[in-house]
């Protein structure tokens, strides 16, 4: 299991043994004001009640969103995928509630969890009208937090936050690392497998290697046709060697889908890509369709990099600049090619290769 995946499942579950906890003392609060008081030996029953059901649905329902609702939702069309995750999320939410009910109602009658009356306690549940609020309510949580993952996903790790927290709302000077990531003779790819053929191919492309980027925490910048600019926070990038990892990871993500692709297509997808670092203007842009832009010369540098790849015949091209910051194991592995001149640049540009 990945260690971004694990920290997500988690996440998920110390949430939800909250709001289990938070539905626990709203229901105490409500008996209270009723009248209706529990005993401390009920509250205690109750209580335990709801962090076995809380954690129980955080780890599988965490396990779900992470790993099966999520694919769903990239795979498939959204109400198709829906209805599957409603019907999972049926199963589950009856068998947490089914088991927990054993749990409760054999400690509340002070019987086994097989007798007659405590079964018949257990099974109410499914013409119980409370049944159905705490049902909506999970499944909204579910929903809210696939959008969550969705939308941060979306942005990048950690830029879903900084949108909620304002933190680009005026322009910020930044320390990017850039990748520009092409896909390989997209000309004649697309002219030998025609309009649709050719765009389910950048979709699959593009699906096979997000996994890649998010494991190294890069930030999917744009789409731009048959590119993706990927960006890091400069320590981030660095760190691990983050930023060359991704590329290195891509590589190997795709031939691992390699006879997928030459059987659906008759051809691999491969890409060369262009590295580079430096200072950038970050912040929100846009009205009806707000998003976080970079501005600098650092993004017509990488862009220009990357274009010397198929000159060089190489996959990658690094700045000499990002080489000598990366850390010594990826130093060692960089190939120095030359000082390059690049359009719109008056000096030459050192750029190396692993």
């Amino acid at each position: 299991m990945h260690a971004a995946s694990l920290r997500k499942i988690l996440w998920i579950t110390l949430a939800w043994i909250l709001l289990a906890v938070a539905e626990f003392g709203h229901m105490y609060g409500t008996a209270s004001s009723v009248g209706c008081p529990m005993s401390a030996d009920m509250t205690w029953i109750r209580f335990t009640t709801a962090l076995l059901s809380g954690s129980m649905a955080g780890l599988i329902g965490g396990t779900l969103i992470v790993y099966v609702f999520n694919y769903w939702l990239r795979n498939r069309p959204y109400g198709e995928a829906l209805g599957l995750i409603l019907g999972t999320f049926t199963l589950v939410f009856f068998g947490i509630s089914i088991i927990s009910g054993f749990f409760l109602h054999s400690r509340e009658l002070r019987l086994p969890a097989g007798h007659p009356e405590v079964v018949q306690a257990v099974f109410s549940i499914f013409y119980d009208f409370d049944t159905i609020r705490t049902y909506l309510f999970w499944f909204v949580v579910v929903l809210i937090t696939n959008i969550t993952l969705l939308v941060n996903e979306k942005y990048g790790p950690g830029v879903f936050r900084d949108f909620l927290l304002g933190r680009y709302f005026r322009p910020r000077r930044e320390e990017r690392i850039f990748m520009f990531l092409d896909l390989r003779s997209s000309t004649t790819i697309a002219e030998k497998l025609g309009e649709e053929p050719y765009f389910r191919f950048i979709q699959e492309a593009f699906r096979d290697v997000t996994p890649a980027i998010l494991k190294n925490r890069g930030q999917i910048y744009q789409y731009v046709g048959d590119e993706i600019v990927v960006s890091w926070p400069l320590n981030a990038g660095l760190e691990q060697g983050r930023c060359i990892a991704c590329f290195l990871d891509i590589q190997r993500l795709l031939r691992k889908r390699a006879a997928y692709y030459e059987e659906a297509y008759g051809r691999q997808p491969e890409f060369k890509a262009g590295l580079h670092y430096g200072h950038v203007m970050a912040g929100e842009i846009g009205i009806v369709k707000r998003e976080i832009a970079f501005s600098g010369d650092v993004l017509n540098t990488t862009a220009r990099i990357q274009s010397k790849c198929n000159e060089l015949g190489v996959d990658v091209l690094l700045s000499e600049k990002l080489v000598h910051a990366l850390p010594p194991a990826f130093q060692g592995a960089a190939r120095v090619l030359g000082a390059l001149p690049l359009r719109g640049k008056a000096d030459e540009v050192v750029v190396y290769t692993v």
